[in-house]
Parts: structure tokens; C-alpha cells; sequence
């Protein structure tokens, strides 16, 4: 096969960052590869036609998903014709399950053969979705090493491909080198990144706590300074909430850049998600935290299966950052457990050293050639 044909699908930023490395392999086996579908600019910066941009389906939440229900499935009935009425080679589904494995499923049952990347978290909520990647998916990309034998045990064929983002971000980052990028001394005033989420309705329940935690971090300890690394396509509604709040003299709001925020920053206080992990492969102490509407809380929680939502904690099996989520989340919690990153004392400096430990092993066990091992299972799926 010269020529491969791939439909791909990746919502949300984190997705796209994944998809675009994943098609970086597919061009180098493939140097002929065309690929379409859905993306975000890492995918088309790689030369990927985007049918639609993947912000569309940046929704959290099941209020937020019902609120955008109509447009989402429109945009799958659309997609799925165009795929059916010129069928791919594979079909690469990159996350997003809830919209991805209905897709897959479709495809699937047409002829067509589906790959997911990144396995659903079946193992810490909604188990009931192993039947439905059974049925839908020929293959799964897993990104964690305990996943195949999980899956597998369901009769569900995947394969380990490490985490791409383990290849990407350096073993020990160098900190000042990104301070001199953010144009911040290298050394002196402590450095707390803000992450508050990459989606419309993470920002609107999540930036007020932050920069509420923000003024009460500063009536603590003056000196600290604060970055929020901004996703463009929201940066005019941050900036806007962070004057509105009168901090504009206090964060600093950069346009992307959030490696090199991270790589940057002495701790982040950041919202539960990828970020998390990337946080985790900076070696970075971190405060996790979510907020999302009520209903949707209520509803998450019944399918959960694990104390742990970030992550790091999820991966270490055990508490090694804080979490602080929904009514947790106050201004003055979050506040709290930042700053206790940034104690001077020898039991935080013990604390920070450990968790230092922990993310380093959580990066050798992460970091494989995933391009290649995905590549590989790709062509092997294919050649039967």
C-alpha cells in the first residue's frame, strides 16, 4: 500500500497534540499518507484537511454535551455520510469516546477498520463501555501499560504505545531556559502557573476560583508572580476576566506556550485533565482542581470507581498531589495548597524531593517510541 487513506477525529487540544504526533508517524511510514477529519492546528500544521476544527467538540459535562447535543450529532451524521460515501483505509478515533466509538461503530459495521487512541478510562468510571469498544473498535492505541491486559480480558485487542508526551518533554526541564523564554528572571520570585482548562466552561466555573486564590496567595506572600498560558482561541475572554478582577498587574496572560509555562514555574495550580500528566513530566508540584455545573457532578460521580480523578494520582495509585474538587474548590483552599508547595520548611522540601521521585518513574514507565509502536499496530492491523 503506496497510498493510505486516514479519517481522523480528535477533539480538544490535548487530542489534537496526540493526533498530530500519531500522523507524524503515519507520514513517515507513509510519505504519501492523506488524512482528514477532524483537528485543531498541530494536526494541520502536519497537512491535515480539517473538515470541521476540533473545538467543536471541546465540551465537558453532561449538561454542557446536552446544551451543544445538536450540533455535535449533526456534525457526526455529516462526517459519518462523507466517510461512507468515500470509505478510508482506517479510521482513527483520538479520544473523545463519546462521540468517536458511536462513529467507530458505524464505520465498523460498513467495513471499514477503526483504531481508538487513548483507551477509555474503563478502569476508573463508566465500565459498561467495554462492550461498546468491543463492538466498535478492531484496535486500541493504549497510552498507560497496565491497559491491554484489561482490555484484553474483554476479548478487545490493543496495544501499549506509551504516551506520547513522555517523548516530548525533556527527563530534567531546564527552568531557567524557560523563564528567559517567558522574558522572567531566572531566579529569585517564585513562579505559580495557572491552568485553568483548555474548554469555554472549565474556564467559566474554574478562572474565578483561581484568581480569587490569587489575591489571597498575594495578601500571603507579595512576592510571588503568577503566568496563565492562554489557549488563543480564549486568551481575549481570560485577559478580559483577569482585568475584571484586577490582576492584570499580577498574572500574566501568554498566548500558548504552556510547556514552556511549566517548565517554567515552581507550581502549578491547574484544572483536572491532560495537563495534569504533562505537569506530572515536568516534575512539577501541582494542585488538582475541577469545577463543573452541579448536575453534572452528580452524575460523574456515580460512574466513578476510584477516590483519584487527576492523573498523576491515578497513575501513582495514592495522593501524591492534592485534589480539590467542586465545593472543595474555594479560593481559599486552593490558596492554601499551592502555597504549602512553597514552604520553606525541611518536611516541604522532603515532600517536593519525593514527588520529584515519583514523576520521574512515572516518565520512564510513559516513555516509548509511540510513534513507531503505533505506526507498527496500525500496519499490522491493516495487513489483515
Amino acid at each position: 500500500m503506496d497510498t493510505l487513506r486516514v479519517a481522523l477525529v480528535a477533539g480538544e487540544a490535548s487530542g489534537d497534540l496526540l493526533a498530530a504526533r500519531l500522523l507524524q508517524g503515519l507520514q513517515h511510514r507513509w510519505p504519501q499518507v492523506q488524512a482528514a477529519g477532524i483537528g485543531g492546528p498541530q494536526l494541520c500544521a502536519r497537512g491535515f484537511d480539517a473538515w470541521w476544527p476540533s473545538d467543536k467538540l471541546a465540551v465537558r459535562g453532561y449538561v454542557e454535551v446536552l446544551r451543544h447535543y445538536r450540533e455535535i450529532v449533526g456534525i457526526r451524521r455529516q462526517l459519518l455520510q462523507r466517510l461512507l460515501a468515500a470509505p478510508p483505509d482506517v479510521f482513527i478515533g483520538v479520544d473523545a469516546p463519546d462521540f468517536n466509538l458511536e462513529l467507530e461503530g458505524q464505520l465498523k459495521a460498513s467495513g471499514i477498520k477503526t483504531v481508538h487512541f487513548v483507551a477509555p478510562a474503563v478502569w476508573a468510571w463508566r465500565p459498561e463501555r467495554v462492550d461498546k469498544i468491543r463492538r466498535c473498535v478492531d484496535h486500541v492505541l493504549c497510552i498507560f501499560p497496565f491497559e491491554p491486559e484489561l482490555l484484553a480480558q474483554h476479548g478487545i485487542a490493543a496495544t501499549y504505545v506509551g504516551h506520547p508526551l513522555a517523548e516530548l518533554v525533556p527527563e530534567a526541564p531546564d527552568r531557567a531556559a524557560a523563564r528567559q523564554a517567558l522574558g522572567l528572571p531566572s531566579e529569585g520570585r517564585p513562579l505559580v502557573a495557572l491552568l485553568p482548562g483548555s474548554r469555554a466552561a472549565e474556564i467559566a466555573h474554574l478562572l474565578p476560583r483561581f484568581l480569587a486564590a490569587v489575591a489571597e496567595m498575594r495578601r500571603q506572600r507579595a512576592e510571588l508572580d503568577f503566568v496563565l498560558p492562554a489557549v488563543p482561541a480564549l486568551q481575549a475572554d481570560i485577559e478580559r476576566a483577569v482585568q475584571q478582577a484586577g490582576l492584570a498587574d499580577a498574572v500574566r496572560v501568554v498566548r500558548g506556550q504552556s510547556h514552556t509555562v511549566l517548565a517554567a514555574c515552581d507550581v502549578t495550580l491547574i484544572a483536572s485533565g491532560t495537563a495534569t500528566l504533562e505537569a506530572a513530566l515536568f516534575k512539577r508540584p501541582m494542585v488538582i482542581a475541577y469545577h463543573m455545573n452541579w448536575l453534572s457532578w452528580q452524575l460523574t460521580q456515580r460512574k466513578r470507581l476510584q477516590p483519584w480523578v487527576g492523573l498523576p494520582n491515578i497513575l501513582a495509585r495514592d495522593f501524591v498531589v492534592p485534589e480539590l474538587l467542586q465545593e472543595q474548590a474555594t479560593p481559599a483552599a486552593l490558596a492554601q495548597a499551592t502555597l504549602a508547595w512553597l514552604d520553606d520548611s525541611t518536611a516541604a522540601d522532603t515532600r517536593r524531593h519525593d514527588l520529584e521521585h515519583c514523576f520521574t518513574e512515572m516518565h520512564h514507565t510513559l516513555r516509548r517510541d509511540s510513534t513507531v509502536l503505533a505506526t507498527h499496530a496500525i500496519e499490522t492491523l491493516l495487513a489483515h
